[in-house]
């Protein structure tokens, strides 16, 4: 199978039903973006692969849920596509667990007094990036039909990326930076 079709050419693409739609339409812009955020989770994948010490993460490997991630946001994408795939109760699931990540990391973590600015070390400052995509997918997706948990996954994990950065900053010995305001 050749990686080219050249049906792309001209501007357009395919959907999953065979509908062409332009490449900016807001359904690929949406799942363009979550393609970007799960490239941007293969890094972090990597750059927490780079260090033993991340294992103990969040309870479990958290490159194996990460990876479940990238699957999910597979899943949505297919959706977003035009496949008729019921992921509405799957999405629940996923939910609950980041739910359970975020409660489970926040318990170590110490309280939030002011914003902080995105940065660390690599693999933090790396999820931070990741959190910010996923906060311009839940955008994306805003005027996009959509099953009810997409909107509410990709808001649950903006969030869970954003503790999870705290967490790999803070195991990486890395004090976080907060926001100054410099209009004084």
């Amino acid at each position: 199978m050749a990686i080219y079709t050249k049906t792309g050419d001209n501007g357009e693409t395919s959907l999953a039903n065979g509908e062409r739609v332009a490449k900016d339409s807001p359904r690929i812009e949406a799942y363009g973006t979550l393609d970007e955020l799960s490239s941007h989770i293969g890094l972090l994948i990597s750059l927490l692969n780079a260090r033993s010490s991340f294992a103990g993460l969040q309870g479990k490997n958290p490159n194996a849920f990460l990876e479940h991630v990238q699957n999910v946001l597979f899943e949505i994408s297919s959706v977003l596509a035009g496949a008729d795939i019921d992921i509405n109760a799957h999405l629940q699931e996923g939910i609950q667990e980041m739910e359970h990540h975020i409660d489970t990391i926040q318990e170590e973590l110490p309280p939030l007094r002011a914003f902080i600015l995105p940065g660390g070390c690599q693999a933090g400052a790396q999820c931070h990036v990741c959190r910010t995509v996923c906060r311009r997918a839940e955008r994306r997706i805003v005027n996009v039909p959509v099953p009810v948990n997409v909107k509410k996954y990709l808001n649950r994990l903006s969030d869970y990326l954003f503790v999870f950065a705290r967490q790999i900053n803070k195991k990486c010995g890395v004090e976080e930076k907060t926001w100054q305001n410099t209009c004084k």
